[in-house]
């Protein structure tokens, strides 16, 4: 993957939440939501990004497309430009480029317009078109999401869960988006719908092109179906990143073990042994020292406690940070 054209690389990202408290709303400390993650991420392929609810993934999704403000860091896109420094006009131009699909479509749809007028606002506002090449428009991308061009006249609130997926997808895509942030796109669904959009964003990667994903997740299952790479967080930090087929046949970290053992056996797979995690997950706002792991696992030692893990390649491709061997 190494001699593939990077399209996003993160630089030792670091998004904090002020903690405030008392009447003057001063701030007592901070939620270490993302906390010096890096990563590059290739033009044309798919990075899963996994972890349990709080790791910090969805807000790694959300700095890219400039919802959240990172407290440090740089996130480079097409080796040139620092999102995390455009403003303007260039912020502007970086919504045609990226764009997000969150995990509920109805919050991202206003509900007081037409499917018709949500997609060809973006279509006139952002691509210049006119009120009537919009419209044309509109039912091309309608039916590309699986949707008859009649469905454009209709408000959110009329559709199954599913459709209104499809409409928040024919949005994100209108601008012809070179990155596509996933954020739980699926995981508000049911599961025979699921595996419907799952399907859907893998057709529309070989008939827009050369598009790119980021697609963020907790269902392990789906992660592998559609992921070239798949990068798991702990934390507010990635503590393994490897090809999708070598980190589900080959994890190194403990978490990640721990991860795949509570994923349901298929017949004709090997079983693996479940690996049963002992208590909590610590604050955000009160990370242990060392291996910010070490409280749940089971092969922790004293250097654990002490030394954070370097993030190295142990095999080609396959990052881990851990103090193992």
């Amino acid at each position: 993957m190494s001699n593939k054209e990077s399209i996003l690389k993160i630089e030792d990202l670091k998004v904090h939440f002020p903690i405030k408290r008392g009447l003057m709303q001063r701030t007592v400390g901070y939620i270490r939501a993302v906390d010096g993650v890096s990563m590059d991420i290739y033009r044309g392929e798919t990075v899963g990004l996994v972890g349990e609810s709080g790791c910090g993934k969805t807000t790694i999704g959300r700095a890219i497309v400039r919802l959240n403000e990172p407290l440090s860091g740089r996130i480079i896109l097409d080796d040139k430009d620092d999102i995390l420094k455009m403003h303007g006009d260039a912020l502007r131009r970086l919504r045609k480029k990226v764009q997000i699909i969150f995990q509920d479509p109805y919050s991202s749809l206003n509900p007081s317009q037409t499917v018709r007028r949500l997609i060809s606002e973006v279509l006139t506002v952002q691509m210049g078109y006119t009120a009537g090449e919009a419209t044309e428009k509109t039912a091309e991308l309608l039916q590309l999401v699986g949707l008859a061009p009649v469905y454009a006249l209709r408000y959110p609130h009329e559709f199954s869960g599913g459709q209104r997926q499809r409409v928040a997808i024919a949005k994100a895509i209108a601008l012809q988006p070179e990155f596509l942030v996933c954020d739980e796109a699926v995981s508000a669904l049911d599961v025979s719908i699921q595996s419907q959009i799952i399907n859907l964003l893998i057709d529309l990667k070989e008939e827009i092109g050369n598009i790119t994903y980021l697609f963020i997740s907790h269902a392990l299952n789906v992660v592998e179906h559609i992921s070239d790479r798949v990068a798991v967080m702990y934390l507010g930090k990635i503590c393994e990143f490897a090809l999708t087929e070598e980190l589900f046949e080959h994890a190194l970290h403990p978490y990640t073990q721990a991860l795949l053992s509570a994923i349901p056996i298929l017949s004709g797979r090997k079983s693996r042994e479940r690996i049963l995690l002992k208590g909590e997950v610590p604050s955000a706002a009160h990370v242990p020292s060392g291996c910010r792991f070490h409280t749940r696992c089971p092969y922790a030692e004293r250097r654990c406690l002490e030394e954070e893990p370097l993030f190295r390649e142990c095999a080609p491709n396959h990052f881990v940070a851990c103090h193992r061997d």
